[in-house]
């Protein structure tokens, strides 16, 4: 098939039914064909190649619209979450741990926040998760309110989100010095056990998000105080939990306060953070 050039008309011939461009010129009928297109030659551009103004290409698109981090959301841990949330807690407080003996941990974690989350009568515990890429809303919502399981929520939800960040707290007072000679357990103290992020989420404000929400979570409950343990040998967490209004609280000599039940050699600092809730009897 013949190609005609811009602007060429055409005419049938009596003699014949092949069409031939009409034109006063005989030279017209010679119709000539365009010449090939050869495409340009795959290059590879850098820095130096991109133009800084006019078209634009691929690359400055991606610098001109970088990728934009989803919101973390701080709620309560449901039972969807339990897995993620074994997942957190060992990979943070035991990542020398290795295939299989890891699985058995988180198998183990996760058996243990389902049946063993006893409380006593008049006390709370919850479960905090910070997730990514779901939504603040919570639309799509299953169960009810009432059937808790441990510390989670009952709950189930369409669009969970991705587990960052997890923390625990409580007023079972176990980790709290006892009150009297009776060591009644003590009240209006919240405790904050269990602060975990995931590795690659570190240093993104995660552990202070969880922090201020603990601290409401405190405030609804009535208790005029939040108090934790940090372990001496990790001066970041000290430096977090100071810089968020906790102070270290001296604990007397030969006083034998209940500590967290981990390695022998660890010591911890007793920090605790007063609350502007009215007081309470202790």
């Amino acid at each position: 098939m013949r190609s005609l050039t811009l602007g060429t008309s055409l005419t049938l011939s009596p003699s014949s039914s092949t069409p031939t461009p009409s034109s006063k010129s005989p030279l017209s009928l010679l119709i000539k064909q365009p010449p090939p297109f050869f495409p340009p030659s795959p290059r590879v551009s850098n820095e130096s190649s991109i133009p800084r103004f006019g078209a634009c290409r691929a690359t400055q698109v991606v610098d001109l619209f970088p990728t934009v981090s989803p919101e973390i959301v701080v709620r309560e841990a449901r039972l969807e979450d339990c897995w993620e949330v074994a997942e957190t807690h060992c990979s943070s407080f035991f990542p020398e741990y290795s295939f299989p003996l890891d699985f058995v941990l988180r198998v183990d974690r996760l058996v243990g926040m389902l049946s063993g989350f006893s409380i006593p009568p008049g006390c709370r515990r919850t479960c905090l998760v910070a997730v990514i890429g779901g939504s603040v809303g919570d639309t799509f919502l299953f169960g009810t309110e009432d059937f808790k399981i441990g510390g989670f929520d009952g709950k189930f939800s369409l669009n969970k989100g991705y587990v960052t960040g997890i923390l625990t707290i409580d007023t079972v007072a176990d980790f709290l010095p006892r009150k009297g000679p009776l060591r009644q357990r003590r009240t209006g103290i919240a405790y904050i056990s269990n602060v975990a992020v995931r590795e690659r989420f570190r240093r993104k404000g995660i552990a202070k998000r969880l922090i201020a929400k603990a601290e409401a979570q405190a405030k609804s409950w009535g208790c005029r105080a939040v108090a934790l343990h940090c372990d001496l040998n990790n001066p970041g967490a000290t430096k977090l939990y100071k810089d968020q209004g906790f102070r270290c609280i001296n604990v007397p000599e030969g006083a034998n306060w209940p500590q967290p039940k981990t390695a022998p050699n660890v010591k911890f600092n007793f920090m605790m953070k007063l609350l502007n809730t009215p007081s309470t009897t202790a």
